[in-house]
């Protein structure tokens, strides 16, 4: 019907076949938006709601070579998300032209106005599935309703939620939800999901050193309320992603995680020493 967002749900086993299957379908069937970021001679965007589905979110390939960036921009981020190497860059007054957030802040550190703590919300996930696989209530947001609501960037990511599900021989499986208001399709949403993956994981590691279950990774489930890929590089996207899906074949369209986490690992030191250097 005329004037509604298109609703889609991709699904792959691994992750780097779903978040390709999620910009193929999103090129075909996306409904074209202007955005907020647009200039003058820009297309309109392709835009959806957009559910992906990853049933074995450590299965390989893992890694698609043609999102946006390389393997040690992909290491830096997930140290950025997991270890919060870039909390030093947060603006802390309204002068600061600093960052507003990072994803580890909200999710490790929440802050209130106020109050004389923080809230580490992953710990608090975990705590509660050690104590009640089955709660409805374990999950973490990053929304501060005080100040997004009319800052300059407000945090893409809203929410997460995890429930822990058991299987046969008393493994037990961590589905994990998250949830997006907007997410760049080509340029950031591979990246996102692969930290979320791995933050995915060390809760499985959590929730397993409390309640001495084992928890192996049930499926992960992505959702972005705008789904988009802007119209401002649709050459590229054209160019490089959709020429790769005739000309190669998704073995040579991806890596195997297992086979080059030595490079990413090998870039650590110095994606440390580049971001202690940020934001001073």
């Amino acid at each position: 019907m005329t004037g509604n967002i298109p609703v889609m749900m991709v699904e792959g086993n691994c992750l780097a076949e779903a978040w390709e299957n999620s910009l193929i379908r999103l090129h075909e069937e996306g409904c074209d938006v202007k955005t907020e970021y647009d200039k003058t001679d820009d297309p309109p965007s392709k835009d959806a709601t957009m559910i992906i589905v990853v049933h074995n979110p450590l299965a390989e390939p893992m890694i698609h070579k043609d999102f946006p960036g390389g393997l040690e921009d992909l290491q830096e981020y997930v140290m950025e998300v997991l270890d919060g190497i870039k909390d030093h860059c947060i603006r802390t007054s309204e002068e600061d032209t600093r960052w507003e957030y990072t994803y580890h802040q909200r999710l490790f550190d929440y802050q209130i106005p106020g109050w004389d703590h923080a809230f580490d919300q992953i710990e608090m996930i975990a705590q509660k599935l050690a104590k009640t696989p089955h709660t409805r209530r374990s999950q973490a947001i990053t929304w501060k309703v005080w100040e997004d609501n009319d800052c300059y960037d407000p945090a893409c990511l809203q929410s997460i939620w995890c429930r822990l599900l058991r299987g046969e021989n008393d493994l037990w499986y961590l589905n994990t939800n998250i949830r997006f208001r907007s997410n760049d399709a080509y340029k950031a949403a591979f990246m996102n999901m692969f930290a979320f993956i791995q933050l995915q994981k060390k809760i499985a590691a959590r929730i397993q050193e409390l309640s001495g279950l084992t928890i192996e990774l049930g499926r992960y489930m992505h959702q972005a309320d705008s789904y988009h890929i802007y119209g401002s590089y649709f050459r590229e996207f054209e160019e490089r992603f959709l020429r790769a899906l005739h000309t190669r074949t998704f073995e040579e369209r991806t890596f195997r995680y297992a086979e080059v986490k030595f490079i990413m690992d090998e870039a650590i030191p110095g994606i440390l020493e580049k971001a202690s250097k940020m934001g001073r």
